[in-house]
């Protein structure tokens, strides 16, 4: 299965979405409404409250919505990486492990705000891979900046990934003060507006609902947790270690661009712990960029028998923790 996945043919996208309806069959008989426990933004709360009136909170309904952001995020990821030719040829891998590994958990699979700051990241990402290109790249960071700031309106902590703007104009671009200062301002800007916004339309006592945030350092005792915890940082390290050959051959661009891809992975770790309420939920940020590494494990083993080994392993474990644990 995994030379099928190997090839970069359009007809693999068939392939790829009969793989996502047998790896979240359970979650689609088992369905969940969304999150809501208290870490969510304020469009958010609005967004969920408009899709109940069409829904009428309908479990199925939110989770095939779930279902198909994570296949559309696991197509635009795989588009990017295609495009900057971050593998030596068109493959999707990358997809077939964010959707593989977003199985072992069943919190990864619920609608909730992680799934839609994903989906501004894919945009927030593939505008990063842009930075080194421009001459001028004011106009990327004020972009890059105001997505940002629409995800913190979703999910407020993810504003924490303006570290890896800036991390990212580090390595991608020479320091320019000029850029720095337009990328906070972009960050700033959808706040400015949305508390306009409330001001005009006397809701002003909603404003103190954006800044939703915390800290915590949990005790985590759910062994699935680890378990899908372990798996992702095991592959991470080794596809990080397989690297290592290749990216000596590689562009000056593509180079920068797994670098930038090492600080989004250790960036997205870390803002779970921001949250009000800790819920490893939140983690599924992480699997997005995890998921370019373990595709990278599974393009390595040139072996296919090996390969499928390997796979087959992973999807074993899914399957237990589905419908035996």
């Amino acid at each position: 299965m995994i030379r099928f996945f190997r090839s970069g043919n359009p007809l693999t996208v068939l392939l790829l979405l009969i793989y996502t309806l047998v790896v979240k069959f359970y979650y689609l008989i088992h369905p969940s409404t969304y999150m809501a426990d208290g870490s969510e933004g304020l469009l958010y709360h609005l967004l969920v409250k408009w899709m109940h009136t069409f829904t009428g909170g309908s479990p199925l309904v939110f989770t095939s919505m779930a279902v198909l952001l994570l296949f559309l995020q696991s197509l635009l990821f795989t588009r990017i990486i295609n495009h900057h030719r971050l593998f030596p040829r068109p493959t999707y891998l990358p997809a077939m492990c964010y959707l593989l590994f977003t199985s072992m958990l069943q919190s990864w699979n619920v609608f909730s705000p992680a799934l839609i700051v994903n989906l501004i990241m894919l945009w927030v990402f593939t505008s990063i891979t842009e930075l080194y290109t421009r001459t001028s790249a004011r106009d990327v960071v004020f972009n890059i900046g105001f997505a940002l700031g629409i995800s913190g309106l979703f999910y407020f902590p993810s504003v924490i990934f303006c570290s890896l703007l800036l991390s990212s104009m580090l390595i991608m671009r020479a320091f320019r003060l000029a850029e720095w200062i337009i990328a906070l301002l972009g960050l700033i800007c959808p706040l400015y507006l949305m508390g306009t916004y409330l001001f005009l339309t006397g809701q002003m006592t909603l404003l103190w609902k954006i800044p939703n945030m915390g800290a915590s350092l949990p005790m985590i005792t759910d062994y699935k947790v680890w378990g899908a915890m372990i798996a992702c940082l095991l592959f991470f390290v080794i596809g990080w270690l397989l690297l290592q050959r290749p990216l000596k051959k590689m562009l000056i661009q593509g180079r920068k661009i797994w670098a930038a891809l090492i600080i989004y992975v250790l960036v997205a770790m870390m803002v779970p712990f921001f949250n009000v309420h800790f819920s490893a939920a939140y983690w599924v940020l992480a699997v997005l960029p995890i998921s370019m590494f373990a595709g990278n494990v599974f393009w390595s083993v040139t072996n296919d028998t090996f390969a499928n080994i390997i796979h087959f392993f992973a999807l074993a474990y899914v399957s237990v923790m589905q419908y035996f644990s």
